[in-house]
């Protein structure tokens, strides 16, 4: 827990299935038009079908995208699959209101995943130069942020119920390989509404913010 700023209000918004880039671009928005004055923001969404090329990111990692939609952002990292019945997870904080420490909000985000599947008997860890969170050393949950201006904005991924398919149309965060998985390999019909509600309680308990639901 923080001592700074402690307990201060965080609205979380449920926008359901949204587009990509139409979310990339309200994020940006809401970022640059943001004061000092203004509430901190979760957006919680699920996507269409889409593959992004982070600031990172290599072409050479997009190995077959076929007739799926290629987005290249202002985030860190490399290239990622988004898609239904995948938990993302927008944080759009002040980073002042967490000491301006870019590891602590990671480490908020990979601890809350960590403990959320732990609520389901999903053993998982972060790993240290691979950011993400990992169960069986199968990635389970992407991240990648962008700090502008002092304000953090994307975040990150979680796999609950999806198609795993595409991930294996590119290289997942850079890693020739690496293996995906997502909730449901491990536990029956995760209810992606409710995990969304508990990583949110989660998430926001690690770093003394509280959750306003709108």
């Amino acid at each position: 827990m923080i001592d700074s700023m402690a307990d201060h209000p965080v609205r979380i918004r449920t926008l359901g299935r949204v587009d990509y880039a139409e979310t990339w671009h309200a994020m940006q928005a809401f970022t640059l038009d943001r004061d000092a004055s203004s509430i901190d923001e979760i957006w919680l969404v699920e996507h269409d079908p889409v593959f992004t090329q982070g600031q990172a990111g290599k072409a050479e990692h997009l190995l077959n995208p076929g007739d799926i939609e290629v987005v290249k952002v202002d985030r860190g990292g490399q290239v990622t699959y988004h898609g239904p019945g995948q938990l993302v997870a927008y944080v759009l904080l002040d980073m002042s209101r967490i000491g301006s420490d870019v590891r602590k909000l990671v480490s908020a985000l990979e601890l809350s995943i960590v403990n959320i599947l732990a609520l389901y008997g999903i053993v998982a860890a972060a790993k240290p130069h691979a950011p993400g969170v990992y169960a069986a050393e199968r990635k389970i949950c992407s991240l990648g942020l962008r700090i502008k201006k002092g304000r953090s904005f994307h975040g990150l991924a979680l796999n609950v119920d999806m198609d795993l398919a595409p991930f294996l149309r590119i290289n997942p965060c850079g890693y020739s390989g690496l293996e995906m998985t997502h909730m449901a390999h491990y536990t029956e019909s995760p209810d992606l509404t409710l995990i969304g509600r508990q990583w949110v309680a989660a998430f926001c308990d690690l770093l003394a913010m509280r959750p306003v639901w709108i």
